[in-house]
């Protein structure tokens, strides 16, 4: 279980301190798949930040019970300077995994090729996003944290991203940030709309993504309106 608790995060901007998620309480239990949605700079990968421990709250407390990834297909961890076989032995050993048997994973699941082994600063977003998802499927985590992971390359990959992670890990938890609502509503149990640094929790998806349409200025007549949409 991960349990947030009174949550908040702040930030210093020229225009002075500025508050992106306030009083967040959430738990998010064993094979929960949540989905997250709100309007660019509502605060959705802040909370993905959070949980990972890559940033602290401001205060507040986020308590873990059970392993967490890095944000899938989050390459800035990587060093430029190394190759991408490198970063992965350096992640292995952090992790104390067997490196040869991840390499070949690695190897086949991103299709980087000769790439693999020369510098990652020589990548284009879309290749470290390759190698950042097939890195992260290497080690077990008992949650994932997702932030739009399946718009990385074409079809054909996404589709061996889904079945990777959705098939092959479907007894695990999943926190899911996405705009794709079709992604979301076949995706999730529970549906977390962000809103002014608050979030509101729904079950329903028709109801959380009329709400959220009516947040980003875009709000449907009627729900009718949006299911004709949503087919």
């Amino acid at each position: 279980m991960i349990q947030l608790t009174n949550v908040c995060k702040d930030y210093e901007t020229a225009g002075g301190r500025r508050r992106i998620l306030n009083n967040i309480n959430l738990t998010i239990r064993p094979g929960e798949r949540v989905g997250i949605l709100g309007r660019n700079g509502a605060g959705k990968s802040t909370l993905v930040r959070l949980i990972s421990g890559a940033e602290p709250p401001t205060s507040g407390t986020i308590e873990r019970f059970m392993s967490v990834s890095w944000p899938l297909a989050f390459s800035g961890g990587f060093h430029g300077t190394l190759t991408g076989a490198d970063n992965l032995r350096f992640i292995c050993r952090i992790y104390g995994a067997d490196f040869e048997s991840r390499l070949q994973f690695v190897q086949e699941f991103s299709e980087l090729g000769s790439y693999l082994y020369e510098p990652v600063s020589t990548y284009s977003s879309g290749m470290r996003a390759r190698l950042a998802f097939a890195v992260s499927m290497t080690i077990d985590f008992d949650c994932y944290l997702i932030d739009e992971v399946m718009a990385v390359g074409d079809e054909r990959f996404r589709e061996r991203c889904r079945v990777e992670l959705f098939e092959k890990r479907a007894d695990r938890a999943m926190l899911i940030v996405s705009h794709s609502h079709r992604y979301l509503k076949g995706t999730c149990h529970r549906f977390l709309l962000f809103r002014d640094g608050e979030i509101e929790e729904h079950d329903d998806f028709e109801e959380v993504y009329f709400r959220y349409k009516e947040s980003i200025g875009e709000a449907f007549e009627n729900k009718e309106q949006m299911v004709a949409e949503m087919q």
